[in-house]
């Protein structure tokens, strides 16, 4: 189950895509509600499969890198688009995926009727794809990204109901908000990661916390 561990990344990805591209042609809420929810479900059983897998492993063992391609060569920067699996990130993973598969279920009911049905269960796929690159990612690009994909899904709920108007603003504004608060954040990510390089010439993960640990 560790080698699949890119799967519960991909399924809710695949799901975002189905729903955000044909979900306004599928119009069955069942059918996009299905197609939503099992993307997670599925993603959540591969994690509890590789938790026991890395459990029942000794504990040398149980920090594996599952690569996925080469993403950047620059100089003595090499980075590589992979994901770590340890009993940490697995954790998270479990958090993520069950708790997301929950929200899941329980928003086929809560948003029945809506005319943004689909739009909403595509917004909800792309968050959980962007949640598992930040908990899995070996290093501080992936998670950078994972982070990014985050704060658009956030901008994305919160602004749903865009053409709403409530007590105390429109979720328009309130989204803008969001966004730029997330900005701000961005700025002190990039410069950590900036100093992080700097230091130790490296963003995975294992290779600076190995040279941190020697570090003066």
């Amino acid at each position: 189950m560790i080698n699949l561990i890119y799967l519960t990344v991909l399924l809710p990805l695949l799901g975002f895509l189905i729903n955000g591209l044909f979900g306004r042609k599928i119009k069955n809420e069942k059918v996009i509600g299905i197609i939503g929810s099992a993307s997670v479900g599925i993603s959540f059983l591969i994690v509890v499969g590789a938790f026991i897998q890395t459990a029942g492993l000794p504990p040398a063992e149980r920090s594996n890198t599952v690569e996925l391609f080469s993403w950047l060569n620059v100089g003595s920067l090499h980075i590589k688009f992979a994901y770590l699996v340890d009993q940490l990130s697995l954790i998270m993973s479990l958090i993520v995926t069950g708790v997301g598969f929950l929200i899941h279920v329980y928003s086929i009911g809560y948003m029945h009727g809506d005319k943004g049905f689909w739009r909403f269960f595509a917004y909800l796929n792309l968050f959980i794809f962007a949640m598992m690159n930040l908990v899995l990612g070996n290093n501080f690009l992936v998670l950078f990204l994972g982070w990014e994909g985050v704060g658009l899904c956030s901008y994305l709920l919160i602004g749903f109901w865009y053409d709403r108007k409530f007590e105390k603003g429109t979720t328009s504004q309130a989204a803008k908000k969001a966004f730029v608060v997330n900005r701000i954040g961005d700025f002190g990510f990039l410069l950590g990661m900036f100093l992080i390089y700097m230091t130790f010439d490296s963003l995975n993960f294992n290779e600076v916390f190995s040279r941190a640990a020697s570090f003066p």
